[in-house]
């Protein structure tokens, strides 16, 4: 039987997202190019400040992007009016980092939850609170907790009311800006298990951005590996953890702790701080903490280029 070729829902090109202040650019995302395909899971990683967040919010045009093109379905985000926009957010959406800030404390669960179905005039009356039942009961949440605030809930549960309000809509693509670093690790497992479940369930397609590599490599097909705006390395998850090949990529990777006291890893330690992105490096921008630093680095920033099949990565050490 034929394979079934998946298609892009995403393309990602050129993508670039600059804060401006007193007229020098803060650079949080430089040349961002990728297509999600139908159904994928594209893990970004990287350390606090690599533009990880920046880049799931410029995607789906809640930061407006400095230069750059998104496509959705062959849409151009960035040249839709307001109303077109309106119509597209139907299918796509974003669960937020924080659930205890994401979360309007003054509405109750009902109400958070049917906000999107009120803004889109998708149900009203009774119609409006069976499909807000049927969103709780997707997340392993009661129909008891419609009339509850968010404050009477744990850590998890208002992922869930935010996961919740997300699907309200019936989208496609979901950007996921770290949905589980504010929760405890238990918790954190139930919550990528929900989402990995609502996925093969639902058909979504997401953008998972996250801290933590063992989580990303559980949940993603791809993974991207993000410095100070930049791209650094981009394959599938196994290869990604078996076969590193950006320094950078091996660093974040050696600090994954085996829950084993005989097992002995060697860990990477990066020398210094994470450069500001008002005053990147000349280059490589990740030079400056690179021990394979070499003459070239300094002067010229390495080519983006397909080391091995489906494994791309931007290093001086891999250039012809």
């Amino acid at each position: 039987m034929a394979k079934t070729v998946k298609k892009p829902l995403l393309e990602i090109k050129n993508l670039k997202k600059y804060f401006f202040y007193k007229e020098h650019p803060l650079k949080a995302v430089d040349q961002l190019n990728l297509t999600i395909l139908e159904g994928e899971t594209v893990g970004l990683v990287g350390e606090s400040g690599c533009g990880k967040s920046t880049a799931g919010k410029t995607i789906i045009r809640l930061h407006e992007p400095t230069e750059g093109e998104v496509y959705y379905n062959g849409t151009n985000l960035y040249q839709v009016n307001k109303a077109e926009l309106k119509k597209l957010r139907r299918e796509i959406q974003i669960i937020f980092q924080d659930p205890y800030s994401s979360l309007n404390p003054r509405m109750t669960v009902e109400d958070i939850i049917a906000e999107p179905l009120d803004i889109h005039g998708a149900a009203r009356g009774k119609k409006r609170r069976e499909r807000v039942v049927e969103l709780l009961e997707l997340v392993g949440l009661n129909p008891e907790h419609l009339h509850r605030f968010p404050h009477e809930f744990s850590g998890g549960q208002m992922q869930r009311i935010g996961i919740a309000r997300a699907l309200a809509l019936n989208p496609k693509f979901i950007v996921c800006d770290e949905p589980i670093s504010a929760l405890d690790v238990s918790v954190q497992a139930q919550i990528v298990n929900l989402l990995k479940s609502l996925q093969e369930k639902l058909g979504l397609t997401y953008l998972f951005i996250a801290h933590d590599l063992s989580m990303v490599k559980y949940i993603s097909d791809r993974i991207l590996v993000m410095y100070l705006g930049h791209m650094v390395e981009l394959t599938d998850s196994d290869s990604l953890h078996n076969e590193p090949l950006h320094p950078y990529t091996q660093a974040l990777l050696s600090a994954i702790p085996i829950p084993d006291p005989l097992v002995k890893k060697e860990k990477i330690v990066l020398e210094g701080d994470v450069p500001s992105p008002i005053n990147p490096p000349s280059g490589c921008v990740f030079r400056t903490r690179c021990k394979h630093a070499m003459e070239i680095c300094s002067t010229a920033a390495p080519e983006w280029r397909e080391v091995k099949q489906g494994h791309f990565t931007a290093c001086h050490l891999y250039n012809e």
